[in-house]
């Protein structure tokens, strides 16, 4: 082993996005809505003795002082981290600190990243030891990856001593890797495998009994990319001891994403509310079956979509939905069928954004050899932009788009959609404690929406409606509507009262 050294875990800063919830984390006192699970667990893979410290740059900034103290500099993050990664490299070559960098954005686009001394790519469980040991030996290597899959039940529980855990809105926890679909803009099975690996009930309820003794009690996202990935292991090893683990420590609210084939199955929607599980993101991406088919997302096609959610909404789970446009069928009658499909479906949280052409996908490599890739995506699903040459008429592409942004996030609309939601939706069996955090959300939520905001009108009459109709879901109502702020903000600058 190498000699004891004092490494530095480095989060770069996260622009303001829509899933940032920069503008709702203002409400709840919050700085960031999830913690850098990826380098917490990289921390537990690293030898004991050595002495980590943390520096998540959403929370707090990187000092001199840090840098002094770190022998390495151990960075990961995402694609839409670039530029802010591109900052932590610059110091710390200028401080002198050996970059070790890896995570999603590095396994994807290494090459545009020239001052980094060891890339560990692929997953860490694989690479960091063959690093770790070449660096006890003297002859560490510039690269490190595997197109091995690692074993996730000998993956360590994330180091969470390292974090700052009451500054976020939201714990990760992490389940399965792999989907079973190929989605052809997706880079998780590029990634990740096709094939679902799990971590076993026992590692899951150890990583949930530490965040219980560090005092969280709010919500859990399973960040797996498709939870029912692997339905038997989930209904029979996972949801049972879950259901047990609730029922004994009490309100802990998860959320996680999904395929829209566990409408398919009741018993495991039930199974996932009695679990605690309260909303669920999945990707519909569009109503269009000929642009479903053209993406390979078959696993939506040939299904009543607004059926299938309302189905999940009734069993208790909110949906939250990902749509896209600028496939190459789409025609200038996508914008409108899009609106109409979102605000029928009572999907509050829509995420609509350009096609985009990832490193790694199968679509990345069809527009390539067709020449249509321009640059690098920016990792923001709703800036607007795109790194494909559209078959669409930019101008028109770029106007459609606009003109969704501004129907679903209009406050009319938003709120019509949010009550279309709470008509449907069944309560959740699991649901955080009033705290003295939320009631300040509450009245906040009041004076910048009821009072100063420009959809007050709308605001006031859900709440009054929700306080008759569904009383219980009173919480959940202002939550989303907090959000609604910050997606106007960040979607949608000009959209109409």
């Amino acid at each position: 082993m190498a000699h004891r050294m004092n490494i530095l875990l480095v989060y770069p800063r996260i622009p303001e996005t829509f899933w940032s919830f920069k503008h709702a984390l203002k409400f709840i006192g919050k700085h960031a809505a999830f913690p850098p699970l990826g380098l917490l667990t990289v921390a537990s893979l690293l030898p004991e003795a050595w002495p980590k410290r943390l520096v998540d740059m959403n929370i707090e900034g990187l000092k001199e002082r840090d840098l002094k103290w770190a022998d390495y500099v151990f960075l990961s993050g995402m694609t839409v981290q670039r530029e802010s990664a591109r900052e932590v490299i610059a110091r710390c070559n200028a401080a002198g600190v050996p970059v070790v960098a890896g995570g999603p954005l590095f396994t994807t686009e290494r090459e545009n990243f020239s001052g980094v001394t060891h890339f560990v790519l692929n997953e860490a469980e694989i690479t960091l030891p063959r690093f770790l040991d070449d660096l006890a030996h003297g002859v560490p290597k510039p690269i490190y990856e595997s197109a091995e899959f690692a074993d996730v039940t000998k993956t360590p529980a994330p180091l969470w001593k390292l974090a700052k855990v009451r500054k976020y809105a939201t714990m990760s926890l992490q389940y399965s890797r792999g989907c079973p679909f190929q989605c052809e803009f997706c880079n998780v099975t590029a990634l990740f495998g096709h094939r679902p690996r799990v971590k076993t009930s026992q590692q899951v309820l150890a990583e949930l009994d530490r965040l219980h003794e560090l005092g969280w009690q709010g919500k859990v996202f399973f960040v797996d990319d498709n939870l029912i990935g692997n339905k038997s292991q989930l209904v029979k090893d996972l949801l049972p001891p879950l259901i047990d683990w609730q029922n004994r420590t009490g309100r802990m609210p998860f959320l996680t994403q999904a395929s829209i084939n566990l409408s398919d199955n009741p018993d495991l929607m039930d199974m996932m509310r009695e679990a605690g599980f309260d909303s669920v993101f999945i990707g519909i991406e569009t109503p269009s079956e000929t642009s479903l088919a053209e993406c390979h997302k078959k696993q939506n096609t040939r299904r009543d979509l607004i059926a299938d959610i309302k189905k999940i909404q009734r069993a208790g789970l909110e949906v939250q939905a990902g749509f896209i446009v600028g496939f190459d069928s789409d025609t200038p009658a996508i914008f409108q069928r899009q609106i109409d499909f979102i605000q029928k479906s009572g999907i509050v949280v829509a995420m609509v954004g350009l096609l985009q052409a990832i490193q790694g996908t199968e679509l990345y490599d069809r527009m390539k050899n067709a020449g249509r890739l321009r640059g690098d995506t920016s990792g923001d699903n709703v800036d607007g932009t795109t790194n494909i040459v559209p078959l669409m008429d930019e101008k028109m592409l770029a106007a459609g788009y606009q003109k969704i942004l501004d129907a679903i996030y209009s406050p009319k609309n938003y709120y019509a959609r949010l009550k279309t939601f709470l008509s449907e939706y069944r309560r959740p069996k699991v649901q955080e404690s009033l705290s003295l955090r939320r009631l300040g959300a509450f009245v906040r939520s009041i004076l910048t929406i009821g009072i100063l905001g420009r959809e007050r009108l709308h605001y006031w009459k859900l709440l009054i409606w929700t306080l008759f109709v569904r009383p219980t879901l009173l919480p959940h109502t202002v939550c989303l509507a907090i959000y609604g702020v910050h997606f106007r903000r960040v979607c949608a600058p000009q959209v109409r009262d």
